[in-house]
């Protein structure tokens, strides 16, 4: 599996964008998908899970209501909508693939068998 994560860049507080990562490689609903973001110096942080065929999401708290994930299957691509944007929201963004798609540890790096390259999001004050 090949995971291109696109979308980040610099936007003020209050602003939005969207995140993609698209997957190549396996079938793709076959597999979840998360994002996490990374601060310097920091470990990776989940930030949300879509299941395979999308019927379910996971989200880190502090990201409810204001991030949405979605996925198009027939594009091999899955989404991060991040409204409402802080500056505390400022890291890498990276997406990765779940192949037991659903696991038991949605949250924890090592559940995932594939890593996008990251996307620098930044939030100004």
């Amino acid at each position: 599996v090949q995971l291109q994560a696109s979308g980040g860049g610099l936007v003020q507080a209050g602003g939005s964008l969207r995140l993609s990562c698209a997957a190549s490689g396996r079938t793709f609903s076959s597999y979840a998908i998360g994002w996490f973001r990374q601060y310097p110096g920091k470990e990776r942080e989940f930030v949300t899970a879509i299941s395979g065929s999308g019927s379910a999401q996971y989200y880190l708290d502090s990201v409810k209501g204001r991030f949405t994930i979605s996925r198009d299957n027939a594009k091999n691509t899955v989404y991060l909508r991040m409204n409402s944007l802080k500056p505390e929201d400022t890291a890498v963004y990276y997406c990765a693939a779940d192949l037991s798609n659903w696991g038991t540890r949605l949250i924890d790096p090592d559940e995932y068998d594939y890593w996008g390259q990251g996307t620098q999001v930044t939030v100004s004050s």
